[in-house]
């Protein structure tokens, strides 16, 4: 069925290209645009679409896995100057990091189709990928809007409820949802609540209105007690062996979506295909997604779409950059990975509240991320190094909790190496 909508989507893409004469400027010579994202953005299926009715036009994406390898190889491009693609996909986590360097990239208010207007997003997503000088640095893709994942069957068996009404209630507060982690783990002998201290991490710190930087590019550990709560609180989880110890979008991490080797997860939108994906069919239906998330919403994740000044081709990747992150390309994305879309009409679209996912036993995963994305106030600041601190500082450090380490300790390297990261 997945595959049939995919073509049916391709097709679709290409008629209303026809009809509507195509996107952007016309190109008398062959040209190849360089696409480079990292994840699943959901654009394979897309840019044969696109090349159809753009002859003059060959795209060629180049895709990394994990997004923190991706952004450190990006960050050492934009510093030498050489090798970056016509169009760089940017996470909202490293996005601080581009903003900062915005004189390497062009302005796509400029170079960018005049009929691409900043209505065409959600406000915040939009000033989002603005710079301090006002340059439009990034087309908004996606948001990450958070709802909970969790294996119905693993529930069931430990006695824990699985209908929606009473998972609501269990999942309603990170102490509800972490003291029926603790039944989990006492009614099972052991096995493991969630895969990973530094996922539920992430989570709660973005809920938070101030995240590792203040507006000023301030570190806010040593000052920010709500932040230390969310670590105590979960690092107590990890001693009372609540966490798998598993590294998401790493080998174990996917392995462990496989086995079942933890029962619940924090679920962006995003996450629905790689659940999917790393899951595998053997596991369609046991997975559940329900629109509650401890202590209310959150946004986790969402990307830009931005040309560094040093293509070639800044006016044709600006107008492949405008047509990927228009509303009809962003629900295909949507129905292909998961990727919530941040476009106003696709917001409100028919086809995304309908849309239904299968592999999560039907679930209308488009008004569970309607629901959840309206719980969303304005996004956390995160400043130049936020992405950063996130990957080589807290993860490990969380890391070495779920190995033993005393969190009190670990909290005290937490603050040095912070400071290495932003002095």
């Amino acid at each position: 069925m997945r595959l049939i909508r995919r073509r049916l989507a391709f097709v679709a893409a290409a008629v209303l290209l026809v009809l509507t004469g195509g996107c952007g400027p016309a190109t008398p010579e062959h040209i190849t645009l360089t696409l480079a994202t990292f994840g699943q953005f959901g654009y394979d299926d897309l840019i044969p679409g696109y090349e159809f009715t753009h002859p003059g036009i060959t795209v060629r994406q180049v895709r990394t896995e994990q997004g923190g390898p991706y952004h450190q190889d990006l960050l050492g491009k934009l510093q030498n100057g050489q090798g970056l693609a016509d169009i760089q996909a940017v996470e909202e986590g490293h996005l601080a990091d581009v903003l900062a360097q915005s004189d390497k990239f062009a302005d796509l208010a400029k170079v960018g189709p005049a009929d691409v207007k900043p209505g065409r997003w959600l406000e915040w997503k939009y000033e989002a990928g603005r710079s301090k000088d006002g340059k439009l640095v990034g087309y908004g893709t996606d948001i990450g809007p958070l709802a909970m994942c969790y294996r119905k069957d693993l529930l069931e068996a430990a006695g824990l409820p699985t209908d929606p009404g009473s998972v609501k209630t269990m999942f309603a507060t990170w102490d509800s949802y972490f003291a029926a982690g603790d039944k989990y783990v006492k009614r099972t002998h052991g096995k493991a609540w969630f895969d990973s201290a530094a996922q539920n991490f992430n989570a709660m710190v973005n809920q938070l209105p101030v995240g590792y930087l203040d507006r000023q590019d301030h570190p806010t550990l040593e000052t920010n007690t709500a932040l230390k709560a969310a670590w105590d609180q979960v690092t107590t989880a990890v001693r009372q062996g609540q966490s798998a110890g598993l590294t998401a979008f790493a080998d174990d991490g996917n392995n462990g979506l496989r086995t079942g080797a933890f029962a619940t997860k924090v679920c962006p939108s995003w996450m629905l295909g790689i659940i999917e994906q790393q899951a595998g069919p053997a596991n369609a239906g046991k997975w559940a997604i329900t629109d509650a998330f401890p202590d209310g919403g959150g946004n986790w994740g969402g990307s830009y779409l931005a040309v560094p000044a040093a293509s070639p081709h800044q006016r044709e990747a600006a107008a492949l950059a405008a047509w990927l992150t228009a509303p009809e390309q962003q629900l295909h994305a949507f129905r292909v990975s998961g990727n919530f879309p941040s476009q106003v009409d696709a917001f409100t679209s028919a086809d995304l509240l309908s849309e239904m996912n299968g592999y999560f036993g039907g679930a209308l995963s488009g008004q569970v991320f309607v629901a959840q994305a309206r719980k969303v106030g304005k996004p956390q600041y995160k400043g130049p190094g936020d992405g950063k601190i996130q990957e080589t500082v807290i993860a490990p450090a969380l890391k070495s909790v779920e190995h033993g380490a005393d969190p009190g300790a670990v909290w005290q390297q937490v603050l040095i190496g912070v400071h290495r990261v932003v002095p």
